[in-house]
């Protein structure tokens, strides 16, 4: 009986480690592609996808790091993403707050409409947001891009914040208020140094894809002084085909401070998913 129940140990453990390096190699391989990819000739890169370069040439990596037009737009992506991450923060928390800790008529109306952003991505919306935007003078500018990052990051981030707070301690909240403690300065004082699991996680998701946002600043921007990094792929492509060496250095480059800020803060996130270490 042990004998056997060793077996199903040690096969339940092979099929464990089988499936983790399946999905590792799903994740991983991509960016094994990717920053070899830029050492690679286009010649090569059609050939052996896969494999090491036979002859390591890092001229693409070294004229993206050198160009003063790559800086710029990550200095553009730097700060409307950072914006984004801001006001979507802010924002959401509050509002996440407000239906988690405070009685109100028609709450759950609210809560719902607001969830119900969740339906609709932002690609649905593209004409509609251009022309308010076109209307309201914002077009070429930081803001015309931000505003409909912020308005369709709410729906999700509300929703975890909410969540996150409806598991912290109901005694902190009534001991706050017996001691005339305002809403505003609980939350500011109590619940957001608590929350720094949840803050971590919807700051992650948030970033990830203002980073990556491709959409909206197309549509949104035409004045290349403002351009965000994923509108510099386009520099790469011409008439007749694509430098994609080039691209795959140019990626490469620009998701590594997306890719460091994730690994810094991955120990936040699964905390943040869990419910964070705040048991009421």
């Amino acid at each position: 009986m042990t004998e056997m129940t060793d077996r199903r140990s040690v096969s339940a453990s092979v099929a464990r480690w089988g499936l983790l390096l399946l999905a590792a190699l799903f994740v991983l391989l991509p960016f094994w592609m990717t920053t070899l990819g830029g050492f690679k000739s286009l010649g090569e890169l059609r050939v052996s996808p896969l494999g090491l370069p036979r002859q390591w040439d890092a001229t693409a990596y070294l004229d993206i790091l050198t160009s003063s037009m790559t800086w710029q737009m990550m200095l553009n992506s730097v700060v409307i993403t950072g914006f984004t991450v801001a006001l979507v923060l802010i924002i959401a928390s509050m509002l996440a707050f407000t239906f988690s800790h405070i009685r109100f008529a028609g709450k759950q109306y609210l809560y719902s409409y607001v969830i119900l952003g969740m339906m609709f991505p932002g690609a649905t919306a593209i004409l509609p947001l251009f022309i308010k935007i076109r209307d309201i003078g914002l077009l070429d500018t930081y803001a015309g891009v931000i505003l409909p990052q912020v308005a369709f990051g709410l729906a999700m981030s509300v929703l975890l914040f909410r969540t996150f707070f409806e598991q912290l301690p109901k005694e902190l909240f009534e001991a706050a208020l017996v001691d005339g403690c305002s809403y505003g300065r609980f939350f500011w004082t109590i619940v957001m140094p608590l929350s720094k699991p949840i803050l971590a996680t919807v700051g992650v998701f948030i970033l990830v894809g203002s980073w990556n946002n491709y959409i909206f600043p197309l549509i949104m921007l035409n004045d290349q002084s403002v351009y965000p990094w994923p509108l510099g792929l386009m520099e790469f492509r011409g008439q007749y085909g694509s430098e994609w060496n080039r691209i795959l250095a140019y990626i490469t480059v620009t998701i590594l401070p997306a890719v460091a800020f994730f690994l810094y803060a991955q120990k936040y996130i699964v905390a943040g998913l869990t419910g964070g270490a705040v048991k009421g």
